[in-house]
């Protein structure tokens, strides 16, 4: 609610958002429908971390460091459309898998929807919108908000240092995990490149949109893992490696589309 009220909403947002959000959703869609591609990344942990990027934290500073300000309400557009499906639809997908329960119930995952954060949030944003209340909530809203983006990170580095006090290798990664880095730092970019492309985005809404496709595995990931206790050590080693190697990544990101 505070960052939906705080950047407000116009066509740009909108179109970013849902770019990123379909793009997610079909990417899901397709990785479980195809066994061959299942085999790589075959639990919903490694999916998300595959496809939720940390656009908040690094993907909208070093578009604002390298863009036009023109370019803003895409990048948190994009932001926003991966927020709202993690946050939707994360919490399912993780409940499924702790459950380990295979089956499609259209009530339970309407319900899910229903009681994600994220939902609960839109739904505050329209009754503030129709009692014209955003300007002065969105200020007030601002304050717990970043004081959640602060208790976030402090989540993140917690579990990364359990797995170093547990004498854990954070760079020994399993093969999913790795095919997961490179569908988050290399294929998903890719993937939003051609469908700016496709869509006739100008080189400069391409690049805002690619450069927050290429960024790490979210912190969201770790804070979903934590809530459900379901594969925290895959997401917190997931994050950690994609941030590093992300330190390479972007910079060739921008290279290409420098040179596109």
């Amino acid at each position: 609610m505070g960052l939906l009220l705080k950047v407000g909403v116009n066509i740009d947002l909108i179109k970013s958002a849902l770019i990123s959000f379909l793009t997610i959703f079909v990417s899901i869609l397709l990785i479980n429908l195809f066994p061959f591609i299942k085999d790589k990344l075959p639990n919903y942990s490694i999916q998300l971390a595959g496809l939720i990027g940390n656009t908040s934290f690094l993907g909208i500073p070093v578009a604002l460091a390298i863009l036009s300000t023109s370019t803003i309400n895409f990048t948190i557009g994009f932001d926003l459309g991966t927020t709202l499906f993690s946050w939707i639809f994360g919490p399912y997908f993780l409940k499924k898998e702790l459950h380990k329960n295979s089956n499609l119930s259209i009530k339970r995952f309407f319900l899910a929807i229903f009681e994600s954060p994220a939902s609960r949030g839109i739904l505050g944003v329209l009754t503030i919108y129709l009692f014209r209340l955003d300007e002065i909530l969105g200020n007030i809203l601002w304050i717990p908000a970043r004081f959640v983006i602060f208790l976030a990170i402090i989540v993140v580095g917690t579990r990364l240092g359990i797995i170093t006090n547990q004498n854990k290798i954070l760079f020994k990664l399993s093969k999913e995990i790795k095919f997961s880095i490179f569908l988050k730092l290399i294929l998903f970019p890719l993937i939003i490149y051609l469908i700016c492309i496709g869509i006739g985005f100008s080189k400069t809404e391409t690049t805002a949109l690619v450069l927050q496709a290429g960024t790490p595995t979210a912190i969201s990931t770790i804070l979903m893992a934590e809530a459900y206790k379901v594969n925290q050590d895959i997401a917190a080693k997931t994050l950690f490696a994609s941030t590093i190697i992300s330190l390479g990544s972007i910079p060739l990101i921008i290279s290409f589309m420098r040179l596109g």
